[in-house]
């Protein structure tokens, strides 16, 4: 999600209801590019979180803090010296840039009142904190920019305070039907894109959004739209103007599985398939969405070797699988050769020496059918041959079925580890993935000096909303522990029905479960399945006692010949989870 003009007018709308009046109690430099302003305002704390990482820029109000050096940097001291104790005016947007202007009251080593301004520049590698007097002059910077690296604009003490104008882009609060329609929508350019490159604010996903709201594909160029479609285009994007104006935010995070997807201030009609969580502030979307999006994507990082041997073990087993397969429908002719050895046996005494074939009738079927024969054997070494045929492919079959379960045993051990892998949260979740692995030849073990690596994972821990607690395997040596050590004999359990999934244990304490306690533990081995994009998975259930596990197999595998089955959605949103 691209942090546009829309986000920030939400976020300005936030500190102005939260912040503007408030004194400004301290001010930490954490990061070489990242602020942390602590203001009281009613009564109130609120910390002010403002990054202008070229890699992550950022502003939200956060209530978590970060240490800070000894040593302040110059722009935190510069900062503390002018605004430490300064009072917030406003905080303004100007024209739906990517833009937050901080406008602070203090007094100055005279006692006399001044203003000042700082100011947030969400601009991706650009992105910069500027600190300017009442003139509009740079006093100093979080990063300063010279003539040699931007041609646009100096940001450096002493340099009047500008915004470049880079490209030529409307003002969206100053819109109206005809601008829209003459100048906007006439680019010969994708209706999204005319959107996004025409309108200051608006990113390539809100022009999604607003193309989608008026039912017409972003893709089509403008000149294919006819004039109704542009009049209900102009009047879906002036509605979302409205919007902004009116502040009738809803922040949201839409989410595909576990992992969050995009977030936006407005809900995404684009992703009505997916889910989406609404928040009372553009402040908790943010946080919470780069902080889950940074799990995920440091999980897939530190997992990657891991997925990568699972994988390669995965692929070599599925193609050993499909050539065992081919074997045995190759043995399928075995029966064939039987009955040609017992019908040339019972026919064959009256043949001449020297024929190729014979004709009988086959007494299993009524139906008469033709015999190969080897003309230089008699007739008893023919149904020897035969016999000897049958025999060897019989042997096959055999060992082709042994082959093939532990072919396939080997196939479900792996997408399970797979499935695992997915679901892991920590380093302490890959460590006892990796243990398995290691146990069952995927991995070989490093020597560590005779250190034991300490597994600290743990099962997730749930409460039904009837007060029952659910215990969730997050990997093989989990659901084994619960399946047959942590369960009682009338605890329940449940899994997704033909699929890697997670064992959930709910425990009973002796007492009957409610029905929505069945429908909360299957929703949660739904969703901690592969299962979990589609629809609705289908979940077996059963107490506890009549799981079984067969001798020599896989962790986490069971076998059930008693068990119930439910058809449910895998969301688990509302759901309770404990520490």
């Amino acid at each position: 999600m691209a942090f546009d003009g829309i986000t920030i007018a939400n976020i300005v709308s936030e500190l102005n209801h939260t912040i503007t009046g408030g004194k400004i109690n301290k001010i930490a430099q954490p990061e070489n590019d990242e602020l942390i302003i602590t203001i009281k305002n009613q009564r109130q704390q609120y910390r002010l979180f403002l990054s202008a990482s070229a890699s992550l820029p950022l502003i939200y109000l956060t209530e978590a803090n970060k240490p800070s050096p000894l040593t302040a940097p110059n722009f935190c001291m510069l900062l503390r010296k002018h605004i430490g104790s300064g009072k917030i005016l406003s905080v303004a947007q100007p024209g739906m840039e990517r833009i937050i202007r901080f406008t602070i009251e203090h007094l100055n080593e005279l006692g006399d009142l001044c203003i000042k301004y700082l100011i947030v520049e969400i601009m991706g590698k650009h992105s910069n904190i500027i600190f300017c007097n009442e003139n509009d002059q740079i006093i100093d910077s979080i990063k300063h920019v010279s003539a040699h690296m931007s041609s646009v604009r100096e940001v450096l003490p002493g340099r009047p305070y500008f915004i470049p104008v880079t490209q030529e882009k409307k003002n969206p609060l100053e819109l109206t039907e005809d601008i829209l329609s003459n100048e906007i929508l006439s680019r010969p350019v994708a209706t999204s894109k005319a959107l996004y490159t025409g309108i200051t604010g608006i990113s390539p996903l809100m022009a999604e959004e607003i193309c989608h709201r008026a039912n017409i594909d972003g893709g089509i160029p403008t000149d294919g739209l006819s004039s109704l479609e542009k009049l209900h285009l102009s009047h879906t994007l002036l509605s979302l103007l409205e919007d902004i104006r009116s502040e009738s935010f809803t922040p949201n995070i839409v989410y595909q599985g576990r992992e969050p997807v995009e977030f936006a201030p407005f809900p995404l009609t684009q992703y009505e398939d997916l889910k989406t969580v609404e928040y009372p502030s553009i402040s908790q979307v943010l946080e919470t969405y780069y902080a889950e999006k940074n799990i995920v994507t440091k999980m897939r990082q530190k997992s990657v070797d891991l997925r990568k041997i699972v994988q390669t073990a995965l692929d070599r087993n599925l193609k050993k699988y499909q050539i065992q397969q081919k074997q045995m429908k190759d043995t399928e002719k075995k029966e064939k050769y039987r009955i040609w050895g017992e019908l040339i046996n019972t026919y064959g005494y009256g043949l001449e020496p020297g024929v190729k074939s014979m004709e009988a009738l086959n007494y299993y079927t009524n139906e008469n059918i033709t015999i190969p024969l080897d003309p230089t054997l008699t007739p008893q070494e023919n149904a020897k041959k035969y016999f000897d045929k049958y025999s060897k492919m019989k042997r096959t079959a055999e060992a082709l079925d042994h082959l093939l379960q532990e072919t396939k045993s080997e196939i479900e051990h792996l997408e399970s580890i797979s499935a695992s892998l997915d679901i892991a949260l920590s380093e302490d979740d890959l460590a006892q993935i990796k243990e398995e692995m290691i146990e069952y030849g995927y991995i070989r073990r490093k020597y560590t000096g005779g250190k034991k690596i300490k597994i600290t994972s743990k099962p997730f821990h749930y409460l039904s909303s009837d007060g029952y607690h659910i215990y969730v395997g997050k990997n093989n040596f989990q659901n084994e522990e619960l399946s047959f050590k942590f369960a009682t004999g009338n605890d329940w359990w449940f899994h997704a029905k033909g699929q890697p999934g997670s064992h959930v244990i709910v425990k009973t304490n002796g007492e009957e479960l409610p029905d929505r306690t069945f429908e909360e533990a299957g929703r949660l081995a739904a969703y901690f399945s592969r299962g979990r994009q589609a629809p609705k998975v289908e979940i077996d259930y059963t107490q506890k006692k009549n799981l079984r596990k067969p001798n020599g197999a896989k962790p986490g595998f069971v076998v059930y010949y008693t068990n119930y089955s439910l058809l449910i959605e895998p969301d688990i949103s509302g759901l309770t989870q404990l520490q």
